[in-house]
């Protein structure tokens, strides 16, 4: 439904990718008077007439902008999925920057609007969860560790701010991994490894969103209302060996704690952030998540498919050949020293 409250948005992580990108796209439309960005660094890439403010979220800072500016939406990206140096770091940004973002949304009176990006990964990867998670669904093992558990957090501290602030508009999305050509992430860098190391015995289901549809679902939530918890994943599944096959990857089998020696190395060989535990879990058990709520809110249907948003990314990343065997015996001969 069109919404009235969109007119001065604030969007947080404006210097990474989905940030530049949502930014970008909020700035286009005429409904909107100001897109102001923030973050702790500068953006690279071109923001256009979005109006970038250095500040970190973390501090009361974020206060001062929001209530300076007579912000009405905040459109919350800033949310860290891959460890960059300490964990603690990581958890700072996340859950101690979403808090002092959500009490600065709370004191303002010109708030009306909140859109939080969450993740998928809040249902954890289980042998025991069910095929596919509904919005309701509870996981039978909670995320234990990193961004997962991080994610968890973040939408008890959203739910707190709805029952304080009943008048407030919140959606929170639960997104799929991100594809596509401009996407990247650790996923993306697995994708890329020369060899890439299964976990023996598995072979998941996997789904993702292709970043042009995520970008027009937090448009839409942002200049319509549309209150609630969705699950944004493009149709479909793919197994984790058809996702390599297509990519042309040559893929070796391994029993867990190899993959994660394996991670370990990548830091130095493909310069990957190494294999987290949940994205470990993520490789064995999968994860599918139901989007009828989202497509039924909005009466859309992303227009990327999991295997064509899969697609698009190998297309723009050249993949599809398969990996040289001298790449192969390099791995191989790494994993045998010492």
């Amino acid at each position: 439904m069109p919404s009235a409250a969109a007119r001065v948005v604030l969007v947080t992580g404006v210097s990474r990718f989905l940030g530049a990108r949502v930014a970008n796209t909020l700035q286009a439309d005429p409904g909107i008077e100001r897109v102001i960005g923030v973050d702790t660094v500068p953006p690279t890439t071109s923001l256009g007439r979005t109006e970038f403010v250095r500040v970190d979220i973390r501090t009361p800072s974020i206060a001062k902008v929001i209530s300076a500016a007579e912000v009405d939406t905040v459109v919350h990206l800033n949310l860290v999925t891959s460890p960059v140096g300490p964990r603690s770091k990581m958890k700072e940004v996340n859950v101690i920057g979403t808090m002092q973002l959500l009490a600065a949304c709370q004191r303002s009176p010109d708030m009306r609007k909140l859109v939080v990006r969450s993740s998928a990964a809040v249902y954890g990867s289980s042998p025991m969860n069910p095929a596919v998670f509904g919005e309701h669904d509870e996981p039978v093992e909670a995320p234990t560790s990193g961004y997962a558990k991080d994610a968890v957090e973040v939408e008890g501290y959203v739910r707190g701010l709805r029952r304080r602030r009943s008048d407030l508009t919140v959606s929170v999305l639960r997104f799929a991994n991100f594809l596509g050509p401009g996407v990247d992430s650790p996923l993306t860098r697995y994708f890329r490894m020369p060899v890439v190391p299964t976990v023996l015995g598995f072979d998941p289901r996997l789904q993702f969103v292709h970043e042009d549809d995520g970008i027009e679902v937090l448009r839409r939530m942002t200049v319509e209302d549309h209150p609630g918890t969705f699950n944004v994943a493009g149709d479909g599944v793919l197994l984790l060996s058809q996702a390599l096959r297509r990519a042309g990857r040559s893929y070796v089998p391994m029993p867990a704690p190899s993959v994660s020696a394996l991670g370990d190395l990548g830091k130095r060989f493909a310069g990957l952030s190494g294999f987290s535990p949940e994205l470990l879990r993520w490789l064995m058990y999968g994860r599918v998540i139901d989007t009828a709520r989202l497509e039924n809110e909005l009466s859309w249907r992303p227009k990327y498919g999991s295997e064509a948003a899969f697609a698009d990314f190998v297309s723009a990343q050249g993949l599809g050949r398969t990996a040289p065997l001298e790449l192969f015996d390099r791995l191989a001969a790494a994993l045998t020293r010492d």
